[in-house]
């Protein structure tokens, strides 16, 4: 019943999705153009609210609990398991005054409205998964990059999003190099959950009623063995998935 109930439901999510990346795109550009990084910046936050917004109509809700104070004068390296796409516009919102960058496939950085222009244009780096030297260089980049203007790095090390919630072994060589990189960032990470219920069904339909969890972990020091902290790292995160209770 509920899958047959989203049939109906799903082309009107698509519609206003669409909408909002379609309206936003020239918004975007302007604010690039007259306000520089901070006018882009502000308008894809509001972006990736109303995005959340737009999901609320398959009946989603979100739940983002971060009980610690995190510094806004040091960059952030977040690491999170990754579920489905759904999971990056309430990392934007909830995390937007740490300025959060993504490591992404090369292939969003064209054709999608607002999506490629803010990859492209926001410090985020796109990566091209087949050449493991250039995309490490590209990581690299961004923790370089972060480092300079105490901003954050958003890494999902899994490498593909799990399809259904149970989390895949992390592949470390990503977040080694931003640990590199980014000597004084702080680690942060972060369980999602239910996010993977969005696309029970694949790409059509949505589905519906997901109860979509972010709970942020004590924040890690950089102590200089990236083994040991990507072990404590890959712990905390797992630690805050349900299919691991």
């Amino acid at each position: 019943m509920q899958k047959m109930l989203s049939y109906i439901v799903t082309p009107i999510f698509f519609v206003a999705f669409g909408a909002c990346l379609l309206f936003f795109h020239p918004i975007q550009w302007l604010g690039l153009r007259l306000f520089g990084y901070a006018g882009l910046k502000k308008t894809v936050s509001v972006l990736n609210w109303c995005l959340m917004r737009c999901t609320n109509i398959l009946g989603t809700t979100y739940r983002f609990t971060n009980p610690y104070t995190i510094p806004t004068n040091r960059p952030l390296i977040i690491v999170t398991n990754h579920q489905s796409m759904y999971d990056i516009p309430p990392i934007i919102w909830h995390m937007r005054k740490h300025h959060p960058k993504f490591v992404s496939k090369k292939e969003l950085g064209r054709g999608i409205p607002s999506v490629s222009h803010n990859l492209r244009h926001g410090g985020s780096v796109l990566i091209d998964r087949k050449d493991g030297k250039s995309a490490l260089m590209e990581i690299g980049k961004l923790g370089t990059y972060i480092e300079k203007h105490n901003r954050s790095a958003v890494i999902f090390p899994e490498g593909t999003r799990s399809r259904d919630g149970y989390p895949k072994p992390f592949k470390p060589m990503g977040l080694k190099m931003l640990l590199k990189k980014a000597p004084t960032a702080l680690i942060v990470p972060i369980s999602i959950n239910n996010s993977w219920k969005l696309v029970r069904y694949g790409k059509f339909p949505m589905g519906l009623g997901a109860k979509v969890s972010f709970d942020v972990h004590e924040p890690i020091e950089n102590k200089g063995d990236a083994d040991a902290l990507i072990h404590r790292t890959e712990k905390a995160v797992n630690s805050g998935i349900n299919s691991f209770k």
